[in-house]
């Protein structure tokens, strides 16, 4: 399998979890949350069912991409809030 097409499934599967959502604000952001916290819940079970019984190394592989790419998002959000947060900080009042 090519590693580019390997890249592009999985940002294929969490470009959907990434997706703004119709609704209100504080929906999407607890859906977001529920969604990171699932994509760390089924890597660290497959990366335990790897460890422990062998189990396929390629979905370890495609675990730990997955969740590489969900803390990435989640670092992103943080410091644009942070960033935001700021700004607001040094406005004139």
């Amino acid at each position: 399998m090519d590693i580019s097409s390997l890249v592009a499934q999985n940002y294929a599967a969490s470009k959907t979890a990434t997706a703004p959502e119709q609704g209100s604000g504080q929906n999407a952001l607890a859906t977001a949350a529920g969604s990171f916290m699932s994509t760390l819940q089924a890597s660290e079970t497959t990366a335990m069912q790897a460890m422990t019984t062998g189990a396929d190394p390629h979905a370890l592989v495609e675990a730990l991409a997955q969740t590489e790419l969900a803390v990435q998002t989640a670092v992103t959000v943080r410091d644009r809030v942070v960033e935001a947060y700021q700004e607001i900080l040094r406005m004139p009042v």
